[in-house]
Parts: C-alpha cells; sequence; structure tokens
C-alpha cells in the first residue's frame, strides 16, 4: 500500500499548531494550579488559626480542546486563540465542596481578598437558584501565571458549594445527560422538590454546626460586594 507524500512545510506547520496549542493549555492549566495551592493554604491555616477545616474537597478540570472548540462554536467564538482566549473564560475550572453555605462565601472572600487575585465576574446562585433548583456560587477570577516568556493574567472559575449542593448537581447532570437534556417533567419536579430538600438541610445542619460552636460573623454576599450577575440557562457541568 503506497504512502501518501506529506509536504515538509504543511508538516511544520501542523507542529507548531499543535505547540501552540499545547503552550495556550498549559497557561490555564498552571493557572488553575495558582488557585488551587491558594485554597489549600487557606485550608491549612484555617485548621491552624480557628482548628476548622471549612473545605471538604477540592477539584478541578481543563477542558478539552473538542470541548473548546464546541463551545466556542456554539456562542459564535471566532476559531481563534486571541478570540478564544478574551471570550471562554471558564476553560479552567476548580470547584470546591464546603460543609455550610457561610463557608462557600467566607472562602470566596477570602480568595477573592487576595492581592494578585482579580475578580472578574460573580455568579450568586445561591441566593438566586436557577430555575430548576441548581444552587452554587460560581466566580471568574483572574490569577498571574509566572511563565519564562513573561506573566501571563489567566481565568479560571471556581464554583463553591456544600455537599448537599454538589451531590444533587451531580444526580440532576446524570439524569439530563441520561436524557439527552429531554428529561420527563416527572423528574424535573422532583429534582426540584430535592433541590428544596437539600436546602432545607443545609439550614439544619449550619443551625447545628452553630449551637455547637458559636455564631461566628457571616460575610457579606457576592452581589453586595459585586453588582454584577448574569445567567446562563444550562446548569453547568
Amino acid at each position: 500500500m503506497s504512502s501518501i507524500p506529506v509536504d515538509d512545510d504543511m508538516l511544520e506547520q501542523a507542529r507548531a499548531m499543535r505547540d501552540e496549542m499545547q503552550r495556550f493549555l498549559n497557561e490555564y492549566r498552571f493557572g488553575m494550579r495558582e488557585i488551587e495551592t491558594k485554597l489549600s493554604i487557606l485550608r491549612e491555616d484555617f485548621e491552624q488559626q480557628h482548628s476548622y477545616n471549612p473545605i471538604e474537597h477540592v477539584s478541578s478540570r481543563l477542558k478539552t480542546l473538542d470541548s473548546i472548540a464546541e463551545k466556542a462554536d456554539r456562542k459564535g467564538i471566532e476559531p481563534t486563540i486571541e478570540a478564544i482566549r478574551s471570550q471562554l473564560l471558564d476553560i479552567a475550572g476548580v470547584r470546591v465542596t464546603c460543609s455550610f453555605v457561610t463557608d462557600a462565601y467566607r472562602l470566596f472572600h477570602l480568595l477573592a481578598g487576595q492581592d494578585d487575585v482579580t475578580v472578574v465576574q460573580v455568579k450568586d446562585y445561591i441566593a438566586h437558584p436557577k430555575p430548576n433548583g441548581y444552587k452554587s456560587l460560581h466566580a471568574i477570577v483572574e490569577v498571574p501565571v509566572f511563565l519564562s516568556t513573561g506573566t501571563v493574567p489567566v481565568p479560571v472559575e471556581v464554583q463553591f458549594r456544600t455537599i448537599a449542593m454538589d451531590f444533587w448537581a451531580s444526580l440532576e447532570h446524570k439524569i439530563y445527560y441520561k436524557y439527552a437534556s429531554q428529561v420527563p417533567a416527572r423528574l424535573t419536579d422532583s429534582l426540584r422538590d430535592a433541590a428544596l430538600t437539600a436546602a432545607e438541610l443545609d439550614d439544619r445542619m449550619e443551625r447545628l454546626h452553630r449551637e455547637l460552636h458559636g455564631e461566628r460573623p457571616a460575610p457579606i454576599a457576592p452581589l453586595q460586594l459585586l453588582a454584577r450577575s448574569d445567567d446562563e440557562s444550562p446548569t453547568p457541568a
């Protein structure tokens, strides 16, 4: 079987494009690590200073090139690195699962208050849940990434939610995936009811926690700090 000759210039261009995309993704990977490091420090400091850990779990994800291309196409974004960099702000994502709602707000403010962190956008779905019952606090924050070629500001989406909110969102995502977003009404109604039950559980557990450990000053809600909140209809994965 004869092989198809490959033009050297085309091969070189393909390699250059591959390297450029790898550098592009690395910026977001490093930005994600910066946020993870900051959260790890906050957790350790909290444990030492207050004998309390407000963070139950931290997870992260980096969108694949296919996922980036699909979302750019869906949103009508020009398929160039410059356009994607400026218009897609959730390429890197970190999820912080907390025990209580006040911890979600407190951690947001501790992270947002750091000198090298710039808050770009806040969407408070805890105070203002989505119609389907989804609750979480979303923040796009920008952090400097120091590379050998210079400093690059990188946006990272950080989601803060309670254990109950995270459990609900995980189940909702599985249901919507199974039914290809065409979920029967009986299930969407049950999901909304479950969201209310989860919110009641959060409130009850926090009251019990306060009885055990005493009242702690509640932080300002993000939308009082930053009066900007816009909505997207789909629940984030």
